[in-house]
């Protein structure tokens, strides 16, 4: 009997699930920073190097965490270059400069320092004309290497042999950090971390030769700054994401009909079927009408029309899927306000 129930249960909610399919559809979603309208002259440093008071820590930082002379330096800069080239690619600012940042550091290495001073940032602002500043706190690489050697048979003119083989692995973690300081306002508008994790294979019948395959190391640890820059750059502007929306499939024949019209793409057909029904004296289909008509307006771009459909099929119709609906159409709509004024910055 108790089995008998589970497969009723299992049933009834594959049939509940059945009622609706997704869609998944584009919407703009506001730049993560929004920076002050005033801010049109960018000012980039680097302050990742450690303070040289701290060098012994940085000395005891590179022998346990592997890393290759210069690494770290070659690494923040190639960063810097890829923000850089980001920054000028969008029109946000009408000039971009890198600024020497001799004697800037960090205080210890693979940790972010301490913000720098406002008269700090003032002078460097008033001395380059700049009216923002990008800084690139923070750049570490921190390395595991794990070695062994297993015994294997390899073939040789007369037959198989014993030999060793010998397999090196190396896990890199590439550490950086952000910030934008608004010298104006005084303001440390964004503090953003982020990591990347490397990993190196190598394997051969001698330490040498397995060894071989982990020196494209620094090259693959360049590349990642100058992506982990990019990626900064980009946090200043709006970007697409997918989202993925439920509508009713089942009802009526109108909606089956409106089902095939959508998979389709037609979704202004499907759209006139659906319309009618929400004049259907059926309650529960005409609150899925109703729901199904605010999905395809939020499609069309009609945010305020679309809130009015799901409203009106919750309020009416105790449609529960559209009381959620109203609440993410009215976040989404707060999100364009937002989008509204970036774009007028």
């Amino acid at each position: 009997m108790k089995n008998l129930l589970f497969f009723i249960a299992v049933a009834i909610a594959f049939c509940s699930c059945a009622a609706t399919e997704h869609v998944r559809i584009s919407v703009i979603e506001p730049a993560p920073v929004t920076l002050p309208a005033y801010a049109k002259k960018a000012g980039i440093i680097d302050r990742s190097e450690t303070d040289p008071r701290n060098k012994v820590i940085e000395v005891v930082d590179k022998v346990f965490s592997l890393e290759g002379a210069q690494l770290d330096k070659e690494g923040a800069a190639a960063s810097v270059d890829g923000l850089t080239a980001t920054l000028l690619k969008n029109d946000r600012f009408s000039s971009v400069k890198v600024i020497n940042s001799a004697g800037m550091y960090a205080s210890a290495p693979g940790v972010f320092p301490a913000p720098l001073s406002w008269k700090e940032v003032e002078q460097l602002c008033k001395k380059n004309n700049t009216d923002i500043l990008f800084a690139l706190e923070l750049f570490d690489t921190d390395s595991k290497l794990s070695y062994n050697a297993s015994p294997v048979s390899v073939n040789t003119p007369l037959g198989k042999a014993p030999a060793i083989e010998h397999t090196a692995t190396l896990n890199t973690l590439v550490k950086t950090g952000w910030r934008i300081y608004d010298p104006a306002g005084k303001n440390i508008i964004d503090e953003f971390p982020l990591s990347s994790n490397l990993n190196f294979y190598g394997r051969g019948i001698n330490p040498a030769a397995a060894a071989a395959a982990l020196l494209s190391r620094k090259d693959a640890v360049k590349e990642t700054g100058i992506k982990a820059g990019e990626a900064y750059a980009l946090r200043i502007v709006p970007y697409y994401s997918r989202v993925t929306r439920d509508y009713y499939v089942k009802g009526t024949d109108q909606f089956r009909t409106a089902r095939r019209k959508a998979q389709t793409g037609n979704w202004d057909g499907a759209a006139e079927l659906w319309q009618k029904e929400t004049q259907n004296k059926d309650v529960k289909v005409a609150g899925r009408a109703c729901y199904n008509m605010a999905i395809i307006s939020e499609i069309n771009g009609e945010l305020d029309e679309a809130i009015g459909w799901a409203q009106k099929a919750y309020e009416n119709y105790s449609n529960k899927l559209a009381l959620k609906y109203v609440k993410i159409l009215e976040n989404r709509k707060v999100k364009n306000e937002i989008l509204n004024d970036q774009a007028k910055r």
